[in-house]
C-alpha cells in the first residue's frame, strides 16, 4: 500500500515510493529505493523534505507505539476504509526558456545523472542487476530539459576528467541520443527508450579489467581484442533483465558496428543495422573524439564534426548523421570560433534561421591580442559571421569558464 508519511516518522527498512518536492532538490538520484543506510536517513532527516511515499508492500510501515488493551463495544456500522492518498502527477513545463535559466538546472541534473550512472555501473561491476526504472527517471528529466533548452544539457557534456570518462561519456551519449532522437522525430516512449539506450550503451565496460579499461598508454593488440569485447559483454549483463528495452540492447551490442560491415562485434552492416544502432554508433564516436582522454586530446565540437564527415562514407548512416549535425549545430555548443570582425567568441546555442548563424559570446579582439568585454552576439542578425574555427588550445583559453558552465 502507497501511504504518505511525515518524514519525522520514517525509519530504516521502508520502501521510499516517492519523495515530495521537485527531484532535483533533495540529495538522492533514486526515485524509490529501499532505505537501509544510516547516512541515508540522516540526509532525509536534515533535509528541507517535509513528507514522502512509501510503499508498504515493498518494506515497514510507520511503527505503532503500543496501546492498552480496552474493550470495545461491538461494530454494528460497516466500517469504510480511507482512501489511500496517491503522490501527485509531475507537472512538466515545455515552455521554451533562456540558456542562462536552464543551465541553473541542467548543472543539477548532469550532476545527479553522474552521481546515478557512477552507482548503476558500480553495482554492475559487484554483479548486481541494472535498475533500469532509475534510467527512466534520468531520462524523463534529461529530456524535459532539452524541450526548455537543448543547448543547456548540450554544452555540458564535455565537461569530464579521464577518471570519470566512461560515467560521463554514458550521460553525454544519453543527452546525444535524446537530441537526435527528437530530430529523427522520434517521440514518446521510443525516445525515452532511445536514451536510456544510450546511458546503458557502454555497461559492458563494467566487464573490463581495471588494468586495461583505466590504461593510460596504447593498448596492445591482446587488449584490445578484451576492450572489444565490451559490447558483447554488456549485452549480456542487460539481456539478463527482462525490463530492458529492446532498443537499449541493440545498441549495447551494435554501437561500434558499421555501415560498411568494417565494425564490431558482428560486423553486420547495411540494412542488417537497425536505426537505433545508427544512432548509437555516430552519438558514440562523436562524445569519444571530443572528450578529453588520458591517452589523447580532446578534438574541438567543429573540429570532431568535420572528421567525422570525412569519415562517414562507410562509417556512417548518412540520413543519421546529417540529421545529427542538425541537431547539435555546424558550429556545435563550446565551438571556438574567429568572426569577420576579428573578434573571438564561443558558441552558446543555435539561432532558429540557419545552422551556420548561431549565437556566440564574444570576448577576445586578434586584432588588439587583447580581452574585450563580453558580449552576446545572434548571428542570424546578419551583423558579424563566423570566418574560422580556432583551437582553444593555441589561445589557452578556458572555454567552460568563458561560457559559464
Amino acid at each position: 500500500m502507497i501511504k504518505k508519511v511525515n518524514v519525522s516518522d520514517i525509519r530504516l527498512g521502508m520502501y521510499i515510493h516517492e519523495i515530495q518536492g521537485d527531484w532535483l532538490e533533495h540529495p538522492f538520484w533514486r526515485k524509490s529505493f529501499k532505505l537501509d543506510k544510516q547516512k541515508d536517513l540522516e540526509k532525509l532527516h536534515s533535509s528541507n523534505i517535509k513528507a514522502i511515499w512509501i510503499d508498504t508492500g515493498k518494506g515497514l510501515d510507520v511503527a505503532i507505539a503500543p496501546v492498552p488493551e480496552l474493550e470495545f463495544a461491538p461494530v454494528t456500522e460497516e466500517i469504510r476504509m480511507p482512501e489511500v492518498e496517491s503522490p501527485p502527477p509531475v507537472k512538466r513545463s515545455v515552455e521554451s526558456v533562456t540558456l542562462e535559466k536552464e543551465l541553473e538546472i541542467a548543472k543539477k541534473l548532469h550532476s545527479k545523472t553522474k552521481e546515478a550512472v557512477v552507482s548503476m555501473f558500480n553495482e554492475v561491476r559487484l554483479g548486481k542487476a541494472v535498475e533500469v526504472s532509475d534510467a527512466v527517471v534520468l531520462v524523463d528529466e534529461i529530456s524535459a530539459s532539452m524541450e526548455r533548452n537543448p543547448s543547456a544539457m548540450l554544452s555540458l557534456i564535455r565537461l569530464k576528467n579521464s577518471n570519470e570518462y566512461t560515467y560521463l561519456h554514458s550521460v553525454a551519449v544519453c543527452v546525444l541520443m535524446v537530441a537526435l532522437g527528437k530530430q529523427l522525430g522520434l517521440q514518446g516512449t521510443v525516445l525515452k527508450q532511445a536514451g536510456i539506450a544510450g546511458m546503458l550503451h557502454d555497461i559492458g565496460k563494467m566487464a573490463i579489467p581495471s588494468e586495461i579499461l583505466d590504461k593510460p598508454d596504447k593498448l596492445t593488440d591482446e587488449e584490445f581484442t578484451v576492450m572489444k569485447s565490451h559490447p558483447q559483454r554488456g549485452w549480456e549483463i542487460l539481456q539478463a533483465d527482462s525490463q530492458v528495452p529492446e532498443i537499449a540492447l541493440d545498441v549495447c551490442l551494435h554501437h561500434h558496428e558499421r555501415v560498411d560491415g568494417k565494425g564490431y562485434p558482428k560486423k553486420i552492416s547495411g540494412d542488417a543495422l537497425t536505426l537505433f544502432a545508427r544512432m548509437g554508433a555516430v552519438c558514440d564516436v562523436y562524445d569519444a573524439i571530443s572528450s578529453e582522454r588520458c591517452y589523447k586530446k580532446a578534438w574541438s565540437p567543429a573540429e570532431s564534426l568535420q572528421k567525422m564527415a570525412s569519415w562517414r562514407e562507410g562509417h556512417f548512416d548518412e540520413r543519421v548523421f546529417q540529421a545529427f549535425v542538425k541537431s547539435i549545430g555546424i558550429y556545435p555548443s563550446s565551438s571556438l570560433v574567429r568572426l569577420k570582425s576579428g573578434r573571438l567568441g564561443v558558441v552558446l546555442e543555435q539561432s532558429k534561421k540557419s545552422l551556420t548563424t548561431p549565437i556566440v559570446k564574444v570576448f577576445y579582439s586578434t586584432r588588439i591580442n587583447a580581452y574585450i568585454q563580453k558580449e552576446i552576439v545572434d548571428l542570424s542578425k546578419g551583423l558579424d559571421a563566423i570566418e574560422k574555427i580556432e583551437d582553444p588550445a593555441k589561445w589557452h583559453f578556458d572555454i567552460n569558464k568563458i561560457q559559464g558552465v
